[in-house]
């Protein structure tokens, strides 16, 4: 069920280190997705990325876009998604945004090496600021207790194991 606020529960999924789906529209209505490296907060989704990239001109045309978030262990798989209007910033404002969302993905090492902080730098020119007016998410957990009685938390093999 959509929401229009998140579940406070869900907090440290989103302020967690993980990759995130970014999904926004092409040109003939067909979804673009990618995987992108992100930061959470004041309610929002800050991502990096080069103003020539295909996200990024689908949103200059298209100012939507949704997100997800998840964890993906077996039987404690949980996520969120996050839909609303996007914003584009640019300039020194990006800059400071962008450089906070390296820090979150790379060591200090990398981010000073100028063939990868310096390379993210010069290639990622904007930051895009996702604001959730729509919230949906699932918790594995739950609805195992709910629909199945526990059983997947509970025996071992129900689950196959994902491969990495």
């Amino acid at each position: 069920m959509a929401k229009t606020t998140l579940d406070p529960k869900f907090l440290p999924l989103l302020e967690g280190r993980r990759i995130a789906s970014l999904g926004t529209l092409n040109e003939d209505g067909s979804p673009h997705l990618t995987a992108v490296w992100y930061l959470y907060q004041d309610g929002c989704f800050f991502v990096a990325t080069s103003s020539r990239s295909r996200k990024a001109r689908n949103l200059a045309a298209r100012p939507k876009a949704t997100l997800m978030v998840e964890a993906r262990k077996p039987g404690s798989e949980r996520g969120v998604t996050a839909t609303g209007p996007v914003e584009i910033i640019s300039g020194e404002r990006s800059h400071e945004f962008n450089a906070r969302i390296y820090r979150r993905y790379l060591s200090a090492a990398a981010i000073v090496d100028p063939q990868v902080g310096g390379v993210f730098a010069k290639l990622d020119d904007i930051t895009l600021k996702l604001r959730p007016r729509v919230w949906t998410w699932w918790d594995m957990p739950e609805l195992d207790a709910m629909y199945f009685g526990g059983r997947f938390g509970s025996t071992p093999g129900y689950l196959l194991p994902q491969e990495l």
